[in-house]
């Protein structure tokens, strides 16, 4: 089964530096973000000691959004249906899944995580789940069952949720946010999903390669790409990991790789993932105009 971690941190996405001189070498931390590879480049005296910074900051926010940490925020979540007072960070993480929810007619929503794990377990098996099976797990979603508040986060009895369509990009957010108030504006964030804080060191913008051809300047701003066939369920690698909540089933791979740009990562994670599931490139622009200063920057189909 593919990963789509391998897929975005092979080919989604790779940067081309121009030369610097001597004097303002960028420094590269390399680390992990959510199972994803993670970078940082910056050009700085303290680059190092910044970047073990950055690196604390992340396992802090996985403690918020890993599902592969047992004491995580989510995790106590998803276990015990909910959690009260939760974490500003997931509160606010949540706060935009709800947004693009909304203006998706549902396309996106975190609760797909029971459907997700009905399809992962299948997949072990060699096998994709019955038709009982996804009933099952269809019938425990419903972004209309979450209730959020300030004082408590509640799931419906055995919801559970998944944020791998926005976390990735909510941390680079947070990452850059930090950075900035330190007084950083040359940053160029990974973590899955780019995030710059201004521009590259030598005045112009991170020039970003996508994997499909051409190439985005990335300036205080952010960038996601998400492939259907990244992951895939089954070994002839055609099952599309991504999931229509709508029916349960894994999306029609019409695209072969979606790139969308946006003031946020967590905002250009979330869309570009909802944006596999129109089969048009009209609708899907429709859409995405809905969020103000986002667009497509790439779209190339199956």
């Amino acid at each position: 089964m593919t990963t789509r971690r391998r897929f975005l941190s092979i080919s989604a996405a790779a940067v081309a530096f121009p030369s610097l001189s001597s004097a303002a070498p960028v420094y590269t931390w390399q680390g992990v973000a959510l199972g994803a590879r993670a970078t940082l480049r910056l050009a700085h005296p303290d680059a190092e000691a910044i970047c073990a910074r950055v690196a604390t900051e992340i396992s802090r926010l996985e403690d918020i959004f890993s599902l592969y940490r047992p004491d995580s925020s989510l995790m106590q979540l998803n276990s015990a249906g909910r959690l009260d007072p939760p974490p500003f960070e997931l509160l606010e993480c949540l706060s935009l899944a709800g947004a693009v929810h909304r203006a998706s007619a549902g396309r996106f929503d975190p609760t797909i995580q029971p459907l997700w794990a009905s399809y992962a377990e299948a997949s072990v098996l060699g096998k994709l789940p019955t038709a009982e099976a996804l009933s099952i797990a269809q019938a425990k979603t419903g972004w209309t069952h979450v209730h959020i508040d300030a004082s408590a986060i509640v799931l419906q009895t055995s919801m559970a949720l998944t944020l791998n369509g926005i976390a990735q990009g909510y941390i680079a957010d947070r990452v850059a946010e930090m950075l900035t108030t330190e007084g950083l504006g040359t940053v160029l964030i990974n973590t899955g999903e780019f995030r710059a804080v201004g521009t590259h060191p030598d005045g112009h913008p991170w020039p970003v390669k996508l994997a499909g051809g051409g190439e985005v300047p990335l300036a205080a701003r952010a960038l996601a790409t998400s492939a259907p066939l990244g992951t895939t369920f089954d070994e002839a690698a055609r099952v599309a990991h991504i999931l229509d909540p709508r029916d349960g089933q894994p999306v029609k791979p019409v695209w072969r790789e979606i790139t969308i740009s946006a003031p946020s990562a967590a905002l250009a994670d979330a869309l570009s993932t909802t944006a596999c599931l129109f089969q048009d490139r009209a609708a899907m622009a429709k859409f995405v105009q809905r969020f103000t200063d986002a667009r497509i920057e790439a779209a190339s189909k199956g």
